[in-house]
C-alpha cells in the first residue's frame, strides 16, 4: 500500500494499535499550561485522533475535545475507548476538511500524525478553525533506534521485513514541522518508555502499518526473528522501548503558497 494512502493503512491493525501503541507523557499538558496558557475551558480539535490515545490525555485535563478521524475502524475504536468522557465528540473528518465551524477551537493538536497530512491544505484548515491567538501542537514519539543492542536489532528487523518502512520513516516529519510553522515555534522533549513481554512486543510490531500481515510470505520468518531477538535480550521476561517524545508548538498565520514548498 503506498505511503500516501494514510487513511486506510491502519484499518486491519486497530486491535493491536489500541493495546500496544505507546501513550504520551502527562507532562505535555503541564507544558501547554505553562507555555500556551492551556486551561480546562479551552476547546481542542485533535486531528487524526485515531483510537483516542492522545485525546484521552486532553480529556483528562477537562477539555472539550473534537476527535477528527477519517478512518472508520480507528474512529469507532476511539469511541469505544472514550465512552466515559462527555466532553468528547467524535467526528468523521480529515486534517484538510475537519467539518468544524470557523474559529471554534483554541488548540489544534496532532499526535503521531502530521507527517501524513497535505501540509498546505491542512494548514489553511487549521487557520480557519482556530480562534485568533490559537495554538497548533504537533507531537511525535520517536523511538530511540540505537539506544540499546535490543533496539538496534529491532530496527534492523524493520528494515529487513517492513514492506515500505523506509518510505514511511522518511515521510516528511521535518517538512511537516517547518511547513506548518511559518513563524518561530518552540519545542520540548520528554523521555518515555514502554516495557513488553513477548506477546506485547509482537503486538507492538504488528500495530505498525508497514509490517507484513498473516497472508504475507515474510510474516512467519519475521516473527521467528522477533522471537530470537526477544529471547536474546529479555531480562526477567521483559524488553523495553525508549522514546523521545517531541512536542512542537506555536501559532499560525497566513503565508504564501511558495513558502510551503
Amino acid at each position: 500500500m503506498p505511503v500516501k494512502n494514510a487513511t486506510q493503512r491502519f484499518s486491519s491493525r486497530v486491535d493491536d494499535y489500541v493495546r500496544f501503541r505507546p501513550g504520551y507523557p502527562p507532562e505535555i499538558v503541564e507544558l501547554l499550561k505553562k507555555e500556551c496558557g492551556l486551561t480546562s475551558d479551552n476547546v481542542i480539535a485533535d486531528i487524526a485522533s485515531g483510537t483516542g490515545i492522545f485525546t484521552r490525555t486532553l480529556l483528562e485535563n477537562g477539555n472539550r475535545v473534537f476527535g477528527i478521524e477519517p478512518n472508520n475502524e480507528m474512529r469507532r475504536a476511539g469511541e469505544r475507548f472514550l465512552p466515559n468522557y462527555p466532553r468528547f465528540k467524535s467526528i468523521a473528518g480529515t486534517a484538510e476538511a475537519t467539518t468544524l465551524p470557523d474559529h471554534c477551537v483554541d488548540f489544534v493538536t496532532a499526535a503521531q500524525a502530521a507527517h501524513w497530512f497535505d501540509r498546505e491544505n491542512a494548514r489553511h484548515e487549521f487557520i480557519r478553525i482556530l480562534k485568533p491567538g490559537g495554538w497548533l501542537v504537533l507531537v511525535w514519539n520517536d523511538r530511540r533506534m540505537d539506544a540499546t543492542e535490543f533496539q538496534r536489532e529491532y530496527e534492523q528487523l524493520l528494515r529487513t521485513y517492513g514492506t515500505d518502512y523506509e518510505d514511511v520513516r522518511h515521510a516528511g516529519k521535518t517538512l511537516a514541522i517547518h511547513g506548518f510553522f511559518s513563524k518561530s515555534f518552540q519545542t520540548h522533549t520528554f523521555e518515555y518508555k514502554q516495557t513488553f513481554d513477548y506477546a506485547g512486543l509482537e503486538g507492538r510490531l504488528l500495530s505498525s502499518s508497514y509490517i507484513p500481515q498473516k497472508d504475507h510470505a515474510q510474516y512467519n520468518p519475521m516473527l521467528h526473528e522477533l522471537r530470537r531477538i526477544f529471547d536474546r535480550h529479555q531480562l526477567n521476561g521483559l524488553v523495553s522501548f525508549d522514546y523521545d517524545t517531541r512536542v512542537y508548538y506555536g501559532q499560525l498565520d497566513e503565508i504564501s503558497k511558495t513558502n510551503l514548498t
